[in-house]
């Protein structure tokens, strides 16, 4: 279904946002979607568009996305694309209130994230290695994926003078153009020393480019790309379940909570601009406490069966 044309208002509003509030490209259009959506639904039910707005207008909404079974994460995306929307009208004077203060998605639950165990993560990194430069691009990709908890699209946009092989960090640039130092590890950062001295100049072929993963003509690889990649590689490796490279992301995130990592510190690892986004993995800590519990308390009914 077509979108349909947003108000000049609007495109301003989201022009604002991606000169002043810095927001991707991707976000960007998400918030027009939403926007869109918005628009819409005032118009089917007879809303005037710039008038002033009810918060009963804005539940019956939030309403239609969640029969619509739209996630909680897109709702959120949705209510804070119009809460910016309905503050940047309020600052030009068009309407009076905002009547999203206080508003909340309408509630599905929520949903864990997907994550593949360490057996299938090994699975897919020790993949017998292929004699070509793609391979060991790919390779240094998938490292560097799971042992960051990178975005794909940080992965994909690395450039090379934001990597220092020699400290093994990597400094990306994340959501809000927010950068962050991450560190790699030692088999991502071998992994990638190797792919840059010997498979990258052979796919560039004596031409340059900043980006630090790069195709045969040279450009940076895509996310597409690298998604089709990940599931071939991932279908060698016996994995049956669909795979996402943000599957990898959220495996960093597990695994290293089940190591005994810190919230906080996964938290500035991810890059997340608040600790209650990173909080949706602490249901790994709360499984790895009970196992501790059930293992060490003297009462518990584990210990209590055991022969002494």
């Amino acid at each position: 279904m077509a979108q349909m044309m947003l108000h000049p208002l609007a495109e301003r509003y989201l022009s604002r946002l991606r000169v002043e509030g810095g927001l991707s490209v991707n976000t960007i259009e998400a918030y027009r979607r939403d926007l869109s959506k918005f628009h819409s639904y005032l118009q089917r039910t007879g809303v005037v568009l710039l008038g002033p707005l009810t918060s009963e207008t804005l539940t019956g909404f939030l309403r239609s996305m969640h029969e619509a079974r739209l996630s909680r994460a897109s709702s959120l995306r949705c209510l804070s694309a119009i809460r910016g929307w309905l503050e940047f009208l309020m600052r030009e004077r068009i309407i009076e209130e905002n009547p999203t203060i206080g508003l909340a998605p309408i509630s599905r639950g929520v949903r864990l994230p997907k994550t593949l165990s360490q057996q299938d993560v090994a699975a897919l990194l020790d993949l017998g290695a292929v004699p070509t430069p793609e391979d060991l691009r790919d390779r240094a990709m998938l490292e560097l994926l799971y042992a960051t908890g990178l975005r794909v699209s940080e992965l994909v946009m690395a450039e090379v003078a934001l990597v220092n092989l020699d400290v093994g960090y990597l400094r990306v640039t994340g959501k809000g153009a927010k950068q962050r130092l991450v560190p790699m590890g030692e088999r991502a950062r071998q992994l990638l020393q190797q792919y840059v001295e010997e498979a990258r100049p052979r796919l560039l072929k004596k031409r340059a480019s900043r980006y630090v993963f790069v195709s045969r003509r040279g450009g940076p690889l895509t996310r597409q790309a690298f998604w089709k990649l990940l599931r071939r590689r991932a279908r060698r490796a016996g994995i049956r379940q669909i795979i996402s490279p943000h599957m990898l992301r959220h495996s960093f995130a597990t695994h290293l909570l089940e190591g005994g990592a810190d919230l906080r510190s996964v938290q500035v690892m991810l890059g997340h601009a608040n600790i209650a986004t990173t909080q949706i993995y602490t249901h790994i800590e709360r499984g790895r406490l009970k196992r501790v519990h059930d293992r060490f308390f003297p009462r518990s009914g584990r210990r209590q069966g055991q022969k002494t």
